[in-house]
């Protein structure tokens, strides 16, 4: 399964690239009623960085742990390592549409896990991801856009 979203941001290409390297940002730029849980991470990722972070979906932990891949000046990718899916890499990209307009891309490759529960969740996120990347362009265009 692949999903892709862009958006543009009056920004920066080095501030658009310092946010979304900033590994407090995730919780900032999720949307309610998740709430997202850093157990370790550095403040700022690099290449092979891991993050790990628990997504509260009402009741239900969902435990992640992700690598940072790939890392160049216009964007990463963060790998599943172990999570709800059998796979999952995000790939962030920015683009200079000019000195002061970006344009950020997410695309996200997933697999579904085989176990029925897993399924289920990773499913439901699946489904969501339209409204979660709304959100997040939303809020990443109001904190970079000051």
């Amino acid at each position: 399964m692949i999903y892709k979203h862009k958006f543009e941001t009056r920004s920066t290409l080095p501030d658009v690239r310092e946010f979304h390297m900033k590994s407090r940002n995730m919780a900032e730029i999720t949307p309610p009623p998740v709430i997202v849980s850093i157990q370790s991470a550095p403040q700022t990722l690099g290449e092979a960085d891991e993050m790990k972070f628990t997504l509260w979906l009402l009741f239900l932990p969902i435990r992640w742990l992700s690598r940072i891949e790939d890392v160049a000046p216009n964007g990463f990718v963060d790998r599943h390592i172990h999570g709800p899916f059998k796979s999952w890499s995000h790939k962030h990209s920015y683009h200079e549409r000019n000195s002061e307009l970006i344009e950020v891309i997410d695309e996200v490759e997933a697999e579904l896990s085989s176990n029925p529960f897993w399924w289920l969740v990773g499913a439901g996120m699946w489904i969501s991801l339209p409204l979660l990347f709304t959100y997040r362009a939303w809020k990443t265009q109001r904190l970079l856009e000051k």
